[in-house]
């Protein structure tokens, strides 16, 4: 065989040899990051075969005078193009706003510098009220409550009573406020009973559900549930009547999820009356239960004091 033909043969070996390589190189590095430098696929090793698969055919193809040049030009440029062809042409992941989320899964662009964000690239939210942490000036908001610009439960009467701890909305501006955002004991409208019985009627079931709700949102505050009556009857029968009852609210209340302990009761009676029982109307105004905040939690608070302390 003459020494063109062994030159051809060889680089023809090399070059299908390279082939195999730079092509397992390449569908490795599809498969998986970590094979992108197996030993195979390194520029190095590719640009020495294409040396040596240039340098064969340089070789191979020149004449008997001038086999050394043809070899090293061959070689040059086989050592080129294998380095190129093993080398990674794979364009560069952007990541604009620097937060960890490449540009083509991020899918809040431009978040600030520094702030910690979700696999998608959002600032996190941690209560899930719509603001997001570095933003949010009231964290740990209770699920669904609605919230401000900064994260901050709503106080549509600005009493410092949030929205949804407030038992009495749309207090006067100025007015000071107790823990249930009420200027005095909250009076239970409307919570009646069956004659002559401290049983609850479905009405009054479903105003407690309110006062429930807005007592489970306010862990802080202690009440104690007032009973009273008209004057019809014994004082001492109305007493235990309005014991009773009082009793009965507080029963009600705790099957909603208000914890026993946060709740006292008292019978008061026909006394403290708060009109007069001579008409009806007047009696139906004295047959109540009245909701008082106790503790440090009951005092009344100044609605300045308050917003400035939110």
């Amino acid at each position: 065989m003459n020494k063109s033909a062994t030159g051809l043969l060889l680089g023809s070996a090399l070059v299908l040899g390279l082939s195999g390589c730079a092509s397992s190189g390449s569908q490795s590095s599809m498969s998986s990051s970590s094979n992108n430098d197996a030993w195979y696929s390194s520029p190095f090793v590719c640009g020495l075969a294409g040396g040596l698969i240039g340098g064969g055919i340089g070789y191979g193809v020149s004449g008997h005078d001038d086999e050394e040049t043809g070899s090293a030009v061959g070689g040059v440029a086989g050592a080129t193009a294998g380095a190129l062809l093993c080398s990674n042409n794979e364009p560069e992941v952007l990541d604009s706003d620097n937060d960890g989320v490449p540009d083509d899964r991020d899918q809040c662009p431009g978040t600030p510098a520094g702030v910690a964000v979700d696999a998608q690239g959002c600032p996190l939210d941690s209560d899930g009220d719509g603001v997001p942490d570095y933003q949010d000036q009231c964290p740990g908001t209770p699920a669904g409550v609605e919230v401000n610009a900064q994260g901050c439960p709503l106080d549509s009467d600005g009493d410092g009573v949030p929205d949804y701890q407030d038992q009495c909305p749309n207090t006067p501006a100025g007015a000071k406020v107790n823990a249930l955002g009420c200027v005095a004991n909250l009076v239970l409208k409307n919570v009646n009973f069956k004659f002559d019985s401290a049983e609850l009627t479905s009405n009054a079931q479903q105003i407690l559900d309110g006062v429930a709700q807005k007592l489970n949102a306010n862990e802080s505050v202690r009440v104690k549930l007032k009973g009273y009556t008209d004057s019809i009857g014994t004082e001492a029968y109305n007493k235990d009547l309005s014991q009773r009852r009082a009793d009965s609210v507080k029963q009600y209340l705790v099957s909603q999820g208000v914890s026993t302990d946060r709740i006292e009761t008292q019978g008061y009676g026909e006394s403290n009356p708060v009109a007069t029982n001579s008409t009806a109307e007047g009696r139906a105004q004295n047959r109540r239960t009245e909701v008082e905040p106790l503790g440090d939690a009951g005092q009344t608070m100044d609605r300045t004091q308050n917003n400035s302390s939110m």
